[in-house]
């Protein structure tokens, strides 16, 4: 039986309630009469909303099968002939996901369409149905869906035929591919197949080099095609007795602790860039503060860089309390945030105590001897501010490619005697274009949010940078452009005075868990704590965690389990206290 086009869909953005705020959503699609132009990009008269997922060329068009419909009707209960409910711009009749192959092309009305990848789900998704958690069933039950790309631009309507002119090669079928990323198993082989294919999507071409990768390295842990970056797993769990071996004024407001094994061996390797958390009893009370390593990581010992905070409980207890000799529980070094290999020129950007993770990437950079050029731009209020001055030089010098930029915001009347630094103002863009740095580089900064989210938004939209160029780390509340109205993380008001204790390290907040609650991600979001999510159903792993100590319990379970030492937000709730990378 010839395939056909049963109804074509299109929609514009609009504005939902939705869990207690508004979102953006192109989830309503409804059917439109006559014949509709297929453009490289989407329908006419269609739109997303979220255009890293979806839309763009090779996401143009988003089928979905009538066999589904009848599917999820049988099974919840949903109607067979609200076209579009599932966001889809063609629905059709034929075209199963187990029969589709990446690759495939397809003549309807007088365009040419090929199939580029399966179709990634979000929570928007179920947001239309009132039904939370089908983007977990479409993964699980095998019946994503597909887009296509548009090969030759032409109109459609309701009625055509769907002619099938070209296989793909490798003859893997939609379903398969969405199992081969989502699922538990990821046979090399496989992956190898899939990369075969020219038509696969560059999105998921990047996922199966991430998990071909890491099968060829070893037993896969998590799921590095979802999180290409994925943390490893850490030298310990919880918390070690650590000594204190030295403590050294760096500015006026900055002092290192240096730690090492109580049992004088040497503490385990890190990678440049990751970090600590601190576990402080402070007049009783438990804290837990994250610190990044600023020291060379071949030395066998830890080194911090604490900022004395005005009124920072931590901080205080670290400068008055602590001496050479006593013992700081801390946790094994965690963390994503690290240098790339590759050989583009490396651009530090900091402001503050943001310098002590570049300062480590610096160590490592120096030891490695590295050619890759370097710029180094850091940002201070003035000379007494300048944490670590003498010693980010010499490692500067032993860099044949550096070149450094020192920009203080209130300069004092000896700074500018001693040409102590660079220049006056802020760092930004103009600066970087003035001096010659090239947007072909990788970028990594550390520093406030508001210098975080300035520098990061500039080179998005002006340079173009995304994710995979611009890297950050941020201690405290995160915040980005998108959520800078974002008030500070708080206690919620439906606070509990039992139930286990939920520490979100990075903000400095404790609070204890309710069963009303089905999820920490729903408490994250209570409390305002910054992160990342899209399933909210466990498929996608956006909203995977780093977990310090602890346990959880899930509802419903994963689709596929996530990196050891992390958990899922989306579906997780504690078994006890648990303390959380946030």
């Amino acid at each position: 039986m010839i395939a056909s086009l049963v109804s074509v869909n299109v929609g514009l953005p609009r504005a939902v309630a939705w869990n207690g705020r508004t979102v953006q959503t192109s989830i309503w699609k409804s059917p439109v009469r006559g014949r509709v132009l297929a453009r490289r990009i989407n329908l006419e008269g269609d739109a997303q909303t979220d255009l890293q997922s979806h839309g763009g060329e090779q996401r143009a068009i988003l089928v979905y099968q009538l066999s589904s419909y009848r599917y999820w009707h049988e099974l919840l209960g949903l109607p067979v002939d609200a076209f579009g409910q599932y966001g889809e711009n063609f629905t059709v009749e034929g075209l199963d996901d187990v029969e589709v192959c990446i690759g495939d092309r397809y003549r309807i009305g007088d365009a040419l369409f090929e199939v580029s990848q399966p179709r990634v789900t979000c929570y928007r998704l179920g947001l239309r149905l009132e039904q939370p958690q089908l983007p977990a069933l479409f993964v699980a039950h095998g019946r994503p869906g597909f887009y296509m790309r548009v090969i030759g631009e032409g109109h459609v309507q309701a009625g055509d035929a769907i002619r099938k002119v070209a296989s793909g090669p490798e003859g893997m079928a939609v379903a398969e591919i969405d199992a081969l990323l989502y699922k538990a198993a990821h046979p090399a082989d496989r992956l190898e197949r899939a990369l075969r294919i020219p038509a696969l999507s560059p999105g998921w071409r990047r996922s199966f080099q991430a998990l071909l990768q890491a099968a060829v390295a070893g037993p896969i842990r998590g799921n590095p095609g979802l999180h290409p970056a994925a943390e490893t797993s850490v030298a310990w769990t919880g918390f070690a007795s650590l000594r204190v071996i030295g403590i050294q004024d760096e500015a006026e407001d900055v002092r290192s602790f240096m730690l090492a094994s109580a049992r004088d061996v040497p503490l385990p390797l890190f990678s440049a860039g990751q970090h600590v958390a601190l576990r402080l009893m402070v007049s009783g009370v438990p804290l837990t503060r994250m610190y990044s390593l600023s020291g060379d990581p071949r030395t066998g010992t830890y080194r911090i860089g604490v900022k004395r905070e005005l009124d920072g409980l931590a901080s205080k207890y670290l400068y008055e309390d602590i001496q050479v000799g006593d013992s700081l529980e801390v946790s094994a070094p965690r963390g994503t945030f690290g240098l790339q290999a590759g050989e583009r020129p490396i651009v530090f950007l900091s402001g503050g105590i943001g310098v002590t993770p570049l300062l480590c990437m610096l160590h490592a950079l120096a030891a490695a001897r590295t050619t890759r050029q370097v710029w180094w731009l850091h940002g201070a209020r003035d000379g007494l501010h300048d944490a670590f001055r003498k010693e980010t030089s010499e490692l500067l010098q032993r860099l044949p490619s550096a070149c450094a930029h020192i920009v203080y915001s209130r300069p004092r009347v000896q700074d500018v005697n001693e040409h102590g630094f660079d220049e006056a103002g802020h760092i930004d863009l103009p600066m970087l274009a003035r001096l010659g740095v090239s947007p072909d580089s990788d970028f990594y900064l550390c520093g406030p949010s508001a210098f975080l989210a300035t520098l990061t938004s500039q080179l998005h939209e002006q340079w173009g940078l995304g994710p995979s160029r611009v890297h950050s780390e941020v201690f405290g509340p995160a915040v980005t452009v998108s959520d800078a109205d974002r008030p500070p993380p708080h206690v919620p008001s439906t606070a509990q005075d039992a139930g286990p204790r939920v520490t979100f390290a990075r903000s400095g907040l404790v609070v204890r868990w309710s069963d009303a609650r089905q999820s920490l991600l729903e408490l994250t979001e209570a409390c305002d704590v910054a992160t990342r999510w899209s399933c909210r159903s466990g498929v996608c792993q956006s909203c995977e965690t780093p977990v310090i100590t602890g346990t959880v319990a899930y509802a419903p379970e994963p689709i596929a389990v996530p990196s050891e030492g992390t958990i899922l937000l989306c579906c997780a709730r504690p078994a006890g206290d648990i303390e959380l990378d946030l």
